[in-house]
């Protein structure tokens, strides 16, 4: 059986709403105030997924909490920010780590064992006592 995706979006709305314990009245309310962003089909009807759940979810915990739909969207739009600057960290760490280990990788290759540099430099004296 193949996994469904949370962005999947298959729930109509009143599926949705028994889902989540609300009105379908409150779930439009919510999509007005940016808070949801369903998706359409062709016909206009209007398809949640188990991320608008989520989300949802997330509205119901700030409201009962005492914060207002304005407060909400805010909160929400920074935890968003925050999500998508940590993926953004994460990538730049990696990108760093593979940079310095390409870096460690070069310099071993150009580096002369000391052993080998003092022979080299030994060499070049006596080269030079000779001219």
């Amino acid at each position: 059986m193949t996994e469904r995706r949370v962005d999947h979006a298959v729930y109509v709305i009143s599926v949705f709403a028994e889902l989540a314990g609300v009105h379908p009245q409150t779930l439009r309310n919510y999509e007005r105030s940016g808070l949801l962003a369903p998706r359409r089909t062709r016909g206009g009807s209007r398809r949640f997924s188990d991320e608008d759940l989520a989300a949802l979810r997330r509205i119901q915990q700030l409201t009962t909490e005492g914060v207002n739909l304005e407060g909400v969207k805010r909160i929400m739009a920074l935890e968003a920010d925050v999500a998508r600057l940590t993926e953004e960290i994460v990538a730049l760490r990696e990108s760093v780590r593979e940079s310095v280990e390409d870096t460690h990788r070069q310099y071993r290759r150009e580096l002369v064992p000391v052993k080998n540099a003092l022979a080299l430099l030994s060499d070049l004296r006596r080269e030079k006592g000779r001219s």
